[in-house]
């Protein structure tokens, strides 16, 4: 590659991540964090998030942060961008050097892409070796290397089971008898017989419907030693069980939109289109974002387990949120963020305000997690204990630089391919991507 092309790339990066800071989106919000701060005196930190929830979050703690240290005053500017964009143009802006925010969100299977090479995020160490021992120390993990700590979790991430029970109660049938998976196409085949309503959504952008079953096996796309699984035997039974729902049992449905977070998928859940969803318990937050219509007729319970005494969740999913090396302020960054999201406090506001559940395992009896609040109004009581009983039945994940690359391929290829065009059989198409995976 030439000098000049060199300096051609870097120069559009740089534009590109000019105007993607320029561009206001759907979601983006930004704001003082109070009054206070818009005067002199108080430091600007900038944050990004691909999760429009998280904004509101961190001007919370932005504003706590001001109460408690009126002599260290910040300015938060937080913004929200889609997904994809937001993860891009860190990228990028990390790689030129410019336009990199103090504080970032960075979602956990792109979280590898950031710890590669000459790794452009602070290590967090000082903050987090100190409160260690009371967080579920696997969500931190997934943000390392090398001994290194470079994201701080947002949540445990336990999988769930949301069930309808309108539409339960219409067919004759409760969510309580539901044990197993075959419990769940059984009951499925009932209510879609007498309510003519699918039981559950499959997503096919999106590997929501696939990871968490296979997790609860034991699987991954990767083992512990970041050897390639993903064509193995329980995957492919996975896949062909989510195959079966759709074609053979009829009890599923391509999710419209076929994202978990598009606004046609939330219309479609918002008019009570499907007796129940597979999801990690943080979607609880979109439920009550999205899909007002439907509160009082939610329940969350465990998931469907593929045997008696199987586990029945699967931690999915995750932020790990860093501070770049671009950071104007690298100590003030960490410390507002050690403030916003490893403190007790903080770990009970991720209940309250985000409807998580939190990491740090010493909060989990705190009465403020008992109290009501909009996610019990919706979803109703036991919650939080809910949630306890199945902590203990969450496979941890094998998280290799090649996730992010497993996750398009699934997504873009295998689903997709098996499900939503059926040119390929489970076994075909995941043998595909796994042997492309092996020859990176």
């Amino acid at each position: 590659m030439s000098k000049k092309f060199k300096l051609y790339s870097i120069m559009l990066m740089v534009m590109c991540i000019i105007l993607a800071g320029c561009n206001s989106n759907k979601g983006a919000s930004s704001g003082n964090s109070s009054e206070s701060t818009s005067e002199g005196g108080a430091q600007e930190l900038t944050y990004w998030t691909f999760q429009g929830l998280h904004v509101e979050f961190f001007e919370d703690a932005a504003k706590r942060w001001n109460e408690t240290y009126p002599d260290r005053q910040i300015q938060l500017k937080a913004e929200s961008f889609p997904y994809d964009e937001m993860h891009n143009n860190l990228l990028l802006a990390l790689q030129s050097g410019v336009g990199a925010p103090d504080i970032v969100d960075i979602e956990v299977n792109r979280f590898p892409n950031f710890l590669q090479g000459d790794i452009q995020l602070e290590p967090l160490n000082d903050i987090v070796e100190p409160e260690l021992e009371s967080f579920v120390k696997s969500r931190f993990d997934v943000y390392s290397a090398d001994g290194k700590y470079y994201g701080a979790p947002t949540h445990v991430g336990a999988s769930v089971a949301f069930y309808n029970t309108k539409i339960f109660d219409e067919a004759g049938v409760s969510p309580d008898d539901i044990k197993t998976w075959d419990d769940f196409v059984e009951i499925g085949k009932v209510i879609k017989a007498k309510t003519d309503k699918p039981m559950t959504p499959v997503f096919t952008t999106g590997f929501w419907s696939f990871y968490p079953m296979i997790s609860q096996k034991g699987s991954d796309f990767f083992d512990s030693n970041g050897e390639v699984i993903l064509d193995n035997k329980d995957n492919v039974e996975v896949l062909q069980f989510i195959h079966d729902m759709l074609y053979k049992d009829e009890i599923a449905v391509l999710a419209p939109g076929s994202r978990h977070e598009s606004e046609e998928f939330f219309a479609f859940m918002n008019e009570g289109g499907a007796a129940s969803l597979i999801m990690p318990s943080w979607y609880a937050s979109r439920f009550v974002e999205h899909m007002p219509d439907q509160s009082g007729n939610i329940v969350m319970k465990p998931m469907p387990s593929w045997e008696e005494g199987g586990f029945r969740s699967a931690g999915m999913g995750g932020t790990g949120t860093a501070v770049t090396k671009q950071a104007k302020d690298v100590q003030l960054a960490k410390e507002f963020l050690a403030f916003a999201k490893l403190s007790k406090e903080a770990n009970i506001k991720i209940w309250t305000m985000l409807g998580f559940d939190p990491p740090r395992h010493d909060v989990w009896d705190a009465p403020e997690l008992k109290e009501a609040n909009k996610f019990t109004e919706y979803f109703g009581d036991g919650l939080f204990d809910m949630l306890l009983g199945i902590k203990d039945e969450i496979n941890p994940l094998n998280i290799t630089p090649n996730t992010p690359l497993a996750r398009d391929l699934i997504e873009t290829n295998v689903l997709h391919n098996v499900l939503r065009e059926k040119t390929q059989t489970p076994d075909e198409a995941l043998k595909q991507a796994a042997d492309e995976l092996r020859s990176r």
